[in-house]
């Protein structure tokens, strides 16, 4: 292995579940196909947003609609914490610190809200 090989953890997971690597200086055709792999993930999730916030503006939905809504972020979530996963460690093994949980930086609770309605 070339000391400039790194493991990446690849969006994707094996037959069993586990997680999957590569080792890789990230230049090949499997660090190609994870990469377009990624940037789909994270389009498919920008979608789903914008889907839950039509969704969730129209105060209108069955629940069907939340529940299939819930699966569906859940698992575009799964996929985007999986990149943010891969990306981040691949950022401390080419030398940078990543930041300390206890130093990031508190929510400005700009994201989406549920209206009060929804529980009830």
């Amino acid at each position: 292995m070339n000391t400039m090989d790194t493991a990446r953890l690849l969006p994707w997971t094996g037959p069993d579940g586990k997680p999957c690597f590569l080792l890789s200086d990230g230049t090949g055709c499997v660090s190609r196909i994870a990469d377009r792999m990624e940037a789909e993930q994270l389009g498919s999730a920008a979608e789903l947003i914008d889907e839950a916030r039509r969704l969730l503006g129209e105060r209108s939905w069955t629940p069907g609609e939340l529940h299939l809504l819930a699966v569906e972020l859940t698992a575009a979530l799964v996929h985007v914490h999986r990149v943010a996963e891969s990306r981040g460690a691949r950022l401390t093994e080419a030398g940078r610190e990543a930041p300390d949980a206890d130093e990031a930086p508190d929510s400005d609770g700009d994201g989406p809200r549920l209206p009060a309605e929804a529980f009830g």
